[in-house]
């Protein structure tokens, strides 16, 4: 018998969750995903000095602010990342959105489109790019032009059935639920100091997106996000994709055990009828949900933390290069 990442290849696209070129060439998945966090981890290496070096080079070149030169470079800099993990896998990549624009859909749509264009002028395939929007109300709607235009996108930091539904609706190519941050919440408010695979919060949440959407005809894809522990991948073996990170790869690589698949299109099934979502009733049951209103404001900070942070060394690198 196959080892069980070799079986959840089988039935689930494998995407992995890092920006570590070495880790990306060792796996090799089918896609990858960044995010700024794992870009600030992944700058630290010296495989992206040269990266850095040219994405500081161009932002010196750029005659406008501070603040512009250091979206100019980190921009960039997410670009050739990208690039350079197109070269190492046969799918897509995902670059993430300046998190600071998560309620701000014209400037998340400028931002987006620079960056569909920065990868354009590196001679990058444009259609194996998704660009990686939080999934707030103002970024839904961002990713429902971008669509329109020929743009995928990949609608992040979704954590409720609501988030779920409105980006469906707007068309979305992919929605990335997090589901370790879900069962993280859960862990802190329910008393509770664990949950069995099977009764996993998270778990719980993309069963249900996924059997909405295949039992309703949407075309959205399910990355499911975020994993704590391989139960949860098992647990989603069958949904459309699953990013994973490397430690994790390695843990169900080591498994010689046998993996049932938990979800099929065949078999899904729902009765659920939310309704065309507008911007009141979207706003109005992601309030009601706690968990989803506090981790998706989390995850925004944190992302706009590391984004920051990243601008910081950035700018020690302008200085000095200046």
């Amino acid at each position: 018998m196959t080892n069980k990442l070799e079986q959840l290849k089988k039935m689930t696209t494998v995407v992995a969750d890092t920006g570590d070129l070495e880790a990306i060439g060792h796996w090799r998945p089918q896609d990858a995903t960044t995010n700024p966090s794992l870009l600030l981890k992944a700058a630290a290496s010296e495989a992206y000095r040269p990266m850095l070096d040219k994405a500081v080079a161009r932002a010196i070149r750029h005659s406008g602010s501070d603040r512009e030169q250091l979206s100019i470079a980190t921009d960039t800099l997410a670009v050739l990342a990208g690039k350079e993990i197109l070269g190492l896998i046969p799918g897509v990549v995902s670059t993430e959105v300046d998190a600071r624009l998560s309620f701000d859909t014209a400037a998340t749509l400028e931002r987006a489109r620079r960056l569909v264009e920065l990868y354009d002028h590196e001679g990058v395939d444009t259609s194996r790019v998704l660009i990686k929007i939080a999934s707030t109300w103002e970024g839904i709607r961002a990713a429902e032009q971008l669509e329109k235009e020929g743009i995928r996108c990949n609608l992040t930091l979704l954590f409720s059935f609501t988030q779920a539904v409105a980006a469906a609706q707007a068309g979305a190519h992919l929605i990335s639920p997090f589901v370790g941050r879900i069962l993280d919440w859960h862990l802190a408010n329910s008393g509770r100091d664990q949950f069995p695979p099977s009764e996993d919060p998270g778990v719980q949440s993309v069963s249900r997106i996924y059997n909405y959407y295949k039992s309703n005809g949407f075309d959205t894809v399910i990355m499911g996000a975020s994993f704590r522990n391989t139960g949860e991948i098992e647990m989603l073996a069958g949904c459309d994709r699953l990013t994973i990170s490397p430690a994790l790869l390695q843990a169900i690589k080591d498994d010689e055990g046998e993996l049932a698949r938990q979800l099929a299109p065949d078999t899904a099934s729902s009765d659920e009828n939310p309704g065309q979502l507008n911007e009141k009733t979207f706003r109005w049951q992601l309030n009601e949900d706690a968990m989803a209103t506090e981790k998706l404001a989390e995850g925004i900070r944190k992302f706009a933390a590391d984004q920051i942070e990243l601008e910081n060394q950035v700018r020690q690198l302008t200085n000095n290069a200046a």
